[in-house]
């Protein structure tokens, strides 16, 4: 072998070191591939061998060597010759062997061109039984005779040779091995078709899910930028609405992400599993090695545990429930902050009022600045009045107005029932009252210590227990408002109202119910302007 790798180093370039290409031999009687010296002789003037350092002032011609190139040929021929991985080699070659180009299952050997001759030429030889070259000859022998195995027995699904054949399977249904390999490749053929039509219902399945993601994503941007867009118009407190909102999207978006890798990787790894069985099909179908094609295919089935994709589908969860959850907030917010600046524009307009005495029912007893007033056990002895109720426990304001607007706040703190408004100039205090717009008066109620009623049967929901009341009246409009001034909120409104005398203020303060609402309704002043009304907390 030394000998063998000393002479092919002979056939090898000085100046690339590789086997020559188109050797050209120089006047020195020294050769080198053409391209090399003459690259070499461009560079460098004078021309001199590389090898003998001999100087050429001239540039000589140069001739091919064909002695030379018929034995890199052969060299560069015997490589390709050679057995490589994967491929079967000569059984009788010495290291290193050549590619074998038949097997005998005769001889149960592999032969390269060379030692296949002795098959063609001598008698005894031809009969063999040739076929391509294989691996594991023994594979393709029969254990019991030794022979070469040509038949399929299909009553004990097995391979044996002519001799047990006539031996041990003469009444058995037996077929060469090529009718049992066309009997089994349309189920070849048949799986080969299951498998491509799945690996192409799996990659479609992946493209739905890919523009599921797609989707999914897309309607997270939008849901954020919806986000932005309702949170960018307040402060800190809508900042960490925001914050919440944007987490609740992403976390959807990770949860939708995951959900469709999770799915695209066992669909990926099915895709391989089916492509490796298609392959190994492909292989079989194209080869001609009837044995080889009946021993694999027997056990060659759809890879186990394969799902059916047909109806999985990504559906973008939306973030319509978060959204509408957070414009709620933002919306009660909005309103507080808008009710808040309607409470102080129309408290622009607050007037000083006084309680009138001439109308006050003889239970009621009102303080010394008539800013008070309160229900008592007892009847008072009272001067006689036209102007005074008789019958309900009401009292009218001092003060009348009409053709503008004016505003004015009770305090209700403590109490169960009492009712609060404005009424016509000319209402009747005679006898039983009825509190309702068609008799003058627009108010509200409030009985049994949390219920709240407008004079109109309508039922009032405040988010809390109103402590003070403020009243707007807007003459020209016809508009009567009611806030509950803590919190700025509009309690109730009666629009669209003909006012056709000057209005009074009116209240009741309720019963005293055994001094379970003996507290006093209560006037506020003017100076009272300056506290803000508390902001209610969502």
């Amino acid at each position: 072998m030394a000998a063998a790798v000393g002479s092919e180093d002979e056939f090898r370039c000085s100046i690339c070191l590789d086997l020559f290409r188109n050797p050209v031999t120089t006047p020195c009687g020294h050769n080198f591939c053409k391209t090399c010296i003459t690259v070499n002789w461009d560079l460098n003037y004078p021309h001199e061998c590389p090898l003998c350092k001999e100087c050429f002032y001239s540039r000589p011609t140069l001739k091919t060597n064909t002695l030379v190139s018929e034995m890199v040929a052969k060299i560069r021929s015997s490589h390709k010759a050679r057995a490589g991985a994967g491929d079967v080699s000569c059984d009788v070659c010495p290291e290193p062997r050549l590619k074998a180009m038949k097997s005998c299952l005769d001889c149960e050997a592999s032969y390269c061109q060379n030692h296949f001759e002795a098959h063609l030429t001598l008698p005894r030889l031809k009969t063999h039984d040739l076929i391509g070259p294989v691996q594991n000859l023994n594979e393709r022998i029969c254990p019991i005779d030794r022979r070469p195995i040509k038949r399929f027995c299909r009553t004990d699904q097995s391979y044996i040779c002519d001799v047990c054949f006539v031996l041990f399977h003469k009444k058995h249904e037996v077929v060469s091995l090529k009718e049992e390999w066309e009997h089994r490749k349309s189920s070849l053929n048949d799986t080969q078709t299951k498998c491509q039509r799945m690996v192409k219902q799996r990659r479609q399945t992946i493209q739905r899910i890919q523009c599921d993601l797609e989707l999914a994503q897309t309607v997270a941007d939008r849901e954020t930028s919806r986000g932005l867009t309702v949170f960018s118009a307040l402060t800190l407190c809508v900042q960490n609405s925001l914050d919440q909102f944007l987490d609740r999207v992403q976390e959807k978006k990770k949860q939708t992400q995951k959900q469709a890798k999770d799915l695209i990787r066992q669909l990926k790894q099915e895709i391989r599993e089916l492509e490796k069985t298609n392959s190994e099909v492909d292989q079989l179908q194209h080869s001609e090695d009837h044995f080889h094609l009946l021993h694999h295919c027997t056990g060659l089935t759809l890879p186990a545990g394969l799902k059916d994709w047909s109806s999985v589908k990504i559906k973008p969860e939306t973030c319509k429930v978060s959204v509408t959850q957070a414009l709620s907030e933002l919306k009660e917010l909005m309103n507080a902050e808008m009710n808040k600046h309607d409470l102080e524009k129309v408290q622009k307009f607050k007037v000083d009022v006084t309680l009138d005495p001439a109308t006050a029912h003889p239970s009621l007893a009102l303080s010394a600045d008539l800013k008070q007033v309160h229900h008592t056990d007892e009847m008072q002895k009272l001067p006689d009045s036209p102007l005074r109720f008789t019958d309900s426990p009401g009292v009218l304001g001092k003060q009348s107005f009409s053709k503008q607007r004016f505003y004015f706040e009770l305090q209700v703190r403590g109490k169960s029932e009492w009712d609060i408004g404005v009424a016509l100039e000319s209402v009747n205090r005679n006898g039983s009252v009825s509190l309702h717009p068609n008799s003058g008066y627009w108010s509200i109620a409030l009985r049994e210590g949390s219920k709240y009623y407008s004079c109109t049967g309508d039922c009032l929901a405040p988010r809390s227990a109103p402590q003070k009341v403020g009243v707007y009246v807007d003459y020209d409009k016809g508009l009567v408002s009611f806030y509950d001034v803590d919190t700025a909120d509009l309690l109730h409104s009666f629009t669209k109202c003909r006012f056709t005398q000057k209005l009074l203020l009116f209240c009741c303060p309720g019963s005293n119910y055994e001094g379970t609402n003996s507290s006093p309704l209560v006037l506020t002043g003017a100076e009272d302007l300056g506290n803000p009304p508390k902001k209610q907390k969502l």
